[in-house]
């Protein structure tokens, strides 16, 4: 038989398998320029030629309070290549070092520490500006949105002068896409504010590529404009981590222009969809837990028939990766029990769990994943020390004609199939 070798992103290296040419519909990822800009030229372009705005120096001034925000290594924002552009308009401008702060928004993530933060903001901008993670616990209430969700946001941010937004884009799947307005809410927000927001998410409309009309990103946007962002740099990466795309000004048309380049690049049509997918989070940091590689696993069930099986391939070195998360999945007693809870009662965290029972609904999962395989059979998931052995278990319940695909990059890739 005539075989076809992978290797799908896992943690820093790869998973390997070998999948049957006759049964392999595919593999498919965002479409990537055959001749990729150089990415100090994308970034570069970006900065000096902002959309909807005027250039960051010309917006700053000395003795102004300056907070940048960027996110926690849950995310692949590259920012110590983004900061030097920064730190090159806050020099034309006259701004001290003193002046400047480097925010980390965590959402309801943990702290990280100080090795920590200097990795995710680089060596030089953690010697140069104070650098402090964001706290949930001291945020100013602002108002509250015509959703009812309370706008509290960090302290530091709403008595700085200017606010500068750092992120990735990438697609999301309740909220649209990632970036832009979502540094500060969830990023930067109270506990409260964060859970309010995406109580939404349970709702049709908020999908993954969906902004018109999107309860969760109108409400999210509606509060941060209470507080108001002064300038963004937003870039995309592909799989290498590479940036791909770079938009860089105003709040909402500048992010809006970043995802319509991520869409470009992200949505893929597929000739059907398959029995049996295989998807990758697309490795670290996109995998460092379950509650980040469930991303892949939501876009996947766009490629999968009813009845098929979908195999996630996510390392998880720090486990699932959320207290509620885990207690959610572990004492739920089926896919529908899950469901009906976060119907009931909206819990960050909880919110997860319910996302992949709805996958669960309609496939099986398997989790390829360095999780101790009793805890992966507590969540209901199955589990697997291999991609191999994974697919080799698919194509014994789904039979020697069953077809495959794969989602190398899963967080990135948003399929399309016509007979969906």
């Amino acid at each position: 038989m005539s075989m076809r070798a992978l290797e799908l992103a896992y943690g820093h290296g790869t998973a390997r398998v070998q999948v049957p040419d006759k049964n392999f519909l595919g593999s498919f990822e965002p479409h990537d320029d055959e001749q990729a800009e150089d990415e100090a030229a994308l970034l570069r372009h970006a900065m000096q030629h902002p959309i909807g705005s005027p250039r960051l120096r010309e917006l700053l001034k000395p003795g102004q309070k300056i907070a940048i925000v960027t996110s926690d290594l849950t995310r692949p924002c590259p920012t110590p290549q983004l900061m030097p552009y920064i730190e090159e308009e806050l020099q034309a401008a006259g701004i001290p070092d003193a002046d400047v702060t480097i925010v980390i928004a965590l959402g309801l993530h943990r702290a990280m520490t100080e090795a920590e933060l200097q990795q995710a903001v680089g060596d030089e901008a953690f010697a140069r500006f104070k650098v402090i993670n964001h706290d949930v616990n001291d945020c100013v209430r602002l108002g509250v949105t015509s959703a009812g969700t309370p706008v509290e946001i960090f302290r530091p941010l709403v008595e700085a002068d200017v606010r500068i937004c750092l992120g990735n884009l990438e697609f999301h799947y309740f909220a649209g896409f990632s970036g832009g307005a979502k540094a500060i809410l969830p990023g930067c927000a109270s506990r409260a504010a964060v859970t309010a927001n995406h109580s939404m998410m349970v709702r049709a409309e908020a999908a993954a590529a969906r902004l018109a009309g999107n309860p969760v990103r109108e409400d999210l946007e509606e509060a941060v404009a209470m507080l108001g962002v002064d300038f963004i740099l937003n870039v995309g990466v592909d799989v290498h981590h590479r940036i791909v795309a770079a938009v860089a000004g105003d709040l909402t048309q500048a992010h809006r222009a970043g995802c319509e380049l991520v869409a470009k690049r992200g949505k893929v049509d597929l000739p059907a969809r398959a029995d049996i997918v295989l998807v990758s989070a697309g490795g670290y940091p996109k995998d460092i837990n379950l509650y980040q590689g469930q991303k892949a696993l939501d876009n996947a069930k766009y490629a999968v028939k009813d009845g098929g099986v979908v195999i996630l391939a996510a390392e998880c070195i720090e486990g699932l990766g959320n207290r509620t998360f885990e207690e959610w999945l572990m004492s739920a007693k089926s896919p529908d029990d899950l469901i009906r809870r976060i119907q009931d009662q909206f819990v960050l965290g909880g919110h997860k769990a319910a996302a992949i029972a709805v996958v669960q609904k309609n496939a099986d999962v398997f989790l390829v994943s360095a999780i101790p395989t009793e805890t992966v059979q507590r969540c209901g998931l199955i589990s697997f020390d291999s991609l191999q052995a994974a697919l080799d278990e698919a194509l014994r319940r789904k039979g020697g004609k069953a077809s495959i695909l794969a989602l190398p990059q899963g967080g990135s890739t948003l399929p399309m199939a016509s007979d969906h």
